[in-house]
C-alpha cells in the first residue's frame, strides 16, 4: 500500500466530484494488484472447491458459515494495512470455496448438472468482464448506487434466511434474482471506486469483488437449476 519510487514524478490528476482530485497512477496501481490478487485468489478458491468436492466433504452449515465468513472478514479489515493481509484474503476466500465444494456437488446430481454448473460460469465470467468494462471505459462514478446496494443486500439477506427457514421455494428463486441484481450494482459500484479513488487499498477491494462473484454464481446457480429442473 505504500507509494512506490517512482511516484516522487509528478502524479497525473484530474477532477471528479465534489472538488476531490485522483492520483490516476495510484488508482491504476491499485486496479492492477486488486485485479492481480482477484485472479490468484478465484484460482485459489477454485482448487479449495474441487479438494472438497472430491473428498466429498460435508456442508459447513449455516452457522459456522456465518462466523466463518464474517470472522474472516473481520480479519482481512483487521489487517488490511499489514502483510499479514493477503494471507487474510486467501484464507476468507479458501474458506467461500470450502463451502462452494459441497454445493457443487449436490448440483451436480441434478438432470442436467454439469450444464448448470457451466452455465452459470459463463454468465457470471461474461457479467464481471461486462461490468467491469462498462466502469473502466467510461470511468462514470457509481458511488450513489452505494445506499440502495446497502438496504437492498440487507433486504436480501432477511428474505434469504426467510425462504430457508419456512422453506418458500418461490421466495429462494426471487431472492436469488434480487441478489444477481445486487451483485452487478456492486461490481459496478467497487470497481468505480477503485478507477476514481474512492478505494485505495487493494485487499478490500478484491475481497468486495472475490464476494459479489461467488454471490452472483452461486444465486445464478440456483436460478439455472430451478430451470432445468422444469425442462
Amino acid at each position: 500500500m505504500n507509494r512506490d519510487s517512482h511516484s516522487t514524478a509528478q502524479a497525473i490528476r484530474m477532477p471528479v466530484n465534489m472538488g476531490a482530485v485522483v492520483d490516476v497512477n495510484a488508482s491504476r496501481r491499485v486496479l492492477r494488484n486488486t485485479y492481480a490478487l482477484l485472479g490468484m485468489t478465484l484460482a485459489f478458491s477454485a482448487a479449495v472447491a474441487g479438494t472438497a468436492m472430491s473428498l466429498n466433504l460435508p456442508a459447513p452449515g449455516m452457522l459456522l458459515t456465518l462466523v466463518g465468513f464474517y470472522g474472516l472478514f473481520f480479519l482481512v479489515h483487521k489487517l488490511s494495512n499489514s502483510g499479514w493481509g493477503v494471507a487474510a484474503v486467501f484464507g476468507l476466500t479458501g474458506f467461500m470455496g470450502y463451502t462452494l465444494g459441497p454445493l457443487l456437488n449436490s448440483v451436480l446430481q441434478m438432470p442436467n448438472g454439469g450444464a448448470v454448473i457451466t452455465n452459470a460460469l459463463g454468465a457470471t465470467a461474461v457479467a464481471f468482464i461486462g461490468l467491469s468494462a462498462v466502469s473502466l471505459t467510461t470511468k462514470k462514478d457509481f458511488s450513489f448506487m452505494g445506499k440502495t446496494l446497502f438496504v437492498g443486500t440487507l433486504i436480501a439477506m432477511v428474505l434469504g434466511l426467510g425462504a430457508v427457514f419456512f422453506e418458500v421455494p418461490a421466495l429462494s428463486l426471487a431472492v436469488s434474482a434480487m441478489v444477481v441484481l445486487l451483485m452487478s450494482g456492486m461490481i459496478l459500484f467497487e470497481t468505480s471506486r477503485i478507477v476514481n479513488g474512492g478505494e485505495t487499498n487493494y485487499l478490500m477491494a478484491t475481497v468486495s469483488l472475490f464476494v459479489s462473484i461467488y454471490n452472483m454464481f452461486t444465486s445464478l446457480l440456483m436460478l439455472f437449476g430451478i430451470g432445468s429442473r422444469d425442462e
